[in-house]
């Protein structure tokens, strides 16, 4: 009897499947690449919004997409880097949210597109020479100011730094006035790497626009009802989202910036905010699923204690929902609680 043979074939299949998987994950292979642009977003946030304006014209990859991930501190792998240097367009959150990204763009000499989303936010201290219209105080046009930003953002040196900034909140996505823009940032971006599909790109984002304007709609109308109630925010997560409802955050900084950061809260912070939980006036606190710690638990303990509903925020997308159905199920919670 002849010796059994050792499935060498057999190995060697599993190895080419899991060369195969890897190009998938990044993108896709060298053929598949061709058939359309790849795209990398730092979370599924900006990755589905991605494929809300390309739909399948694009090959999205988002680098975090599981809830227990903290963008904050997360290390990349190696099969992260190989999907930023394949990519055609990069998006990342910036303002210090994902610097992983930007680590990865330096290390894997990437000269891909790059959106950055906090740039789109009227709050981001660089924005503070344009007002509401995109003109500058200067008086250049917010196309003239688009081509300058345009031209550095592909200029031979790229500043792809973007250090945490002090007072401000870089959870942009919780702003849809910004998410707006930064979906037209992104139709922009595909439609010069793609010009031939350029009509397709910006009537996706023509489609966006219309789903934030019932966003935006929700939030004028909790405006109206409870516009000026207090709220405690541990972390500054669905900061955005309580300004557009007109909702007053009296979270002492010193609470949710520590809390943030993962430190302790100082317990003279701490008291300040169980005396705010006890006053009355707060009535609703907000968490994020994806921090925990024991003064958070705390404050959560003691509104309950006194009766003040609280809602849990998410820094990913749940599964199986759109950046607009998933904001829409925030406002809906935000709306429950405040009539509770």
């Amino acid at each position: 009897m002849s010796p059994i043979p050792r499935p060498l074939p057999l190995l060697g299949l599993a190895a080419a499947s899991v060369l195969v998987l890897a190009g998938c994950a990044s993108g896709g292979t060298a053929g598949e690449q061709d058939a359309g642009l790849t795209v990398v977003a730092s979370t599924d946030v900006y990755g589905q919004i991605a494929e809300e304006i390309g739909g399948d014209l694009i090959e999205v990859t988002s680098i975090i997409t599981n809830a227990s991930q903290d963008p904050h501190s997360f290390e990349p792998s190696a099969q992260d880097q190989l999907a930023i240097s394949r990519a055609d367009l990069i998006i990342e959150n910036g303002g210090g949210y994902d610097a992983f990204i930007d680590a990865l763009i330096e290390s894997s000499g990437s000269e891909a597109a790059v959106v950055t989303a906090v740039e789109h936010s009227h709050d981001w201290p660089e924005n503070d020479g344009h007002d509401e219209e995109g003109s500058t105080e200067d008086g250049a046009t917010e196309e003239g100011a688009a081509e300058e930003d345009h031209d550095h953002e592909h200029g031979d040196e790229h500043d792809h730094e973007h250090e945490h900034v002090e007072g401000f909140n870089e959870h942009v996505w919780y702003d849809p006035h910004t998410v707006e823009h930064v979906a037209e940032a992104i139709a922009e971006e595909l439609s010069e790497l793609d010009p031939d599909n350029a009509e397709t790109y910006a009537a996706g984002a023509e489609a966006f626009a219309v789903e934030i304007e019932g966003l935006e709609a929700s939030l004028a109308d909790l405006d109206a009802t409870y516009g000026g109630a207090k709220v405690f925010a541990a972390e500054p997560v669905p900061g955005y989202l309580f300004a557009a409802a007109g909702l007053e955050d009296v979270t002492p900084a010193a609470f949710s910036e520590a809390v943030e950061e993962g430190q302790d809260v100082p317990p003279a912070t701490l008291l300040e905010s169980l005396e705010l939980i006890d006053s009355g006036d707060v009535v609703l606190v907000a968490t994020n699923t994806q921090t925990a710690g024991a003064e958070t638990a705390q404050v959560v303990a003691d509104a309950e204690a006194n009766g003040i509903p609280t809602v849990a925020f998410a820094e990913t997308l749940p599964e199986g929902q759109t950046y607009i159905s998933w904001m829409q199920a925030n406002i809906e919670a935000l709306e429950d609680a405040l009539a509770a």
